[in-house]
């Protein structure tokens, strides 16, 4: 077996669930001799008896710790559409001095590949981060300019690989909290690191953390500014799917379905501690036919072509 491999995942306790599918997906897509140290950033103290039910998710491969840091991030700007706990990540190098290297992981994301393999192949060197740099839209041109990032080279900041030895030796959390203290920025945490990081980030391959607009086509013009045909079709195949906007466990979203097969093989016992849509729930299941899928998919092309048009 190999030397642990450091994931961290911030969540809130109504985001048990949505936690539970992302580290159900990592522990499906790594191989079975991979060992996995899963470290969870809380908002506030999880219960004994979901501590021991995600303890249970994963069995030999895993070792869980829980820490509560609850009251840890005070005075710091953050935006009405995000919890605190996506704050937590700029912390990483001073909370965890035992590791050199970790990876963090939004909650809201399906894994679709094998982050075990990367983790143990990426060599950082004077890199603080490595990342997948979004494919920059137009309209988020006077964002970049706004916090002093070049376009095609903004990270998001769902997934990373973290060089905390680097991070603390340079003082980062210190610097990554003070710049937070701004009230302009459009997402708090994500632009700060990558204020403070640019020039020292490793661009992963795109289909590492997969946001929204990488699997719409309507976007696709505006990926290849930035990445190749390759790169489109890996995303399409195998991509990580890193649910930006709407949730899968609330509404109809692109590539919803990849999120509720992996609810639907989670434990019960996991299950019972989350409400999700009973009514996308049901959706999922016509759609996970063969006929459904078809006709789902057919209104779904039909949808975006209209409103491609009327725009």
């Amino acid at each position: 077996m190999d030397t642990k491999i450091p994931l961290v995942i911030a969540f809130t306790p109504n985001y048990f669930v949505p936690a539970s599918v992302c580290i159900l997906s990592v522990l499906e897509h790594a191989e079975s001799r991979d060992y996995f140290h899963i470290i969870c950033l809380l908002t506030e103290p999880l219960s004994d008896q979901m501590q021991r039910k995600l303890e249970r998710l994963g069995g030999d491969r895993v070792q869980y710790s829980f820490i509560n840091l609850e009251g840890k991030l005070t005075g710091i700007y953050v935006d009405e559409k995000y919890t605190i706990a996506a704050s937590y990540r700029l912390l990483l190098s001073d909370l965890l001095p035992e590791y050199e290297k970790v990876m963090y992981i939004d909650c809201d994301i399906v894994v679709r590949n094998n982050l075990a393999k990367l983790f143990r192949e990426t060599n950082l060197g004077d890199n603080y981060l490595a990342g997948v740099y979004e494919a920059t839209l137009d309209f988020q041109l006077s964002h970049m300019d706004s916090i002093g990032c070049k376009p095609g080279f903004y990270i998001n900041s769902g997934f990373l690989i973290m060089n905390l030895e680097l991070l603390r030796a340079d003082n980062m959390t210190v610097k990554f909290i003070a710049a937070s203290n701004s009230d302009h920025l459009e997402f708090p945490d994500q632009d700060v690191l990558n204020q403070l990081c640019q020039g020292r980030i490793i661009g992963l391959p795109p289909f590492y953390n997969s946001i929204r607009t990488f699997f719409l086509p309507q976007y696709k013009s505006a990926f290849l500014r930035y990445y190749t045909e390759a790169d489109w079709n890996a995303v399409q195949e195998h991509g990580t799917i890193h649910y930006t906007g709407s949730k899968p466990w609330d509404v109809f979203t692109v590539k919803f379905e990849h999120w509720w097969r992996f609810y639907k093989t989670l434990p019960l016992e996991i299950r019972q501690e989350g409400v999700v849509n009973g009514k996308i729930y049901q959706l999922f299941k016509v759609y996970d036919t063969f006929m459904g899928r078809w006709l789902i998919n057919t209104a779904q092309v039909l949808y975006r072509t209209l409103k491609y048009k009327q725009n």
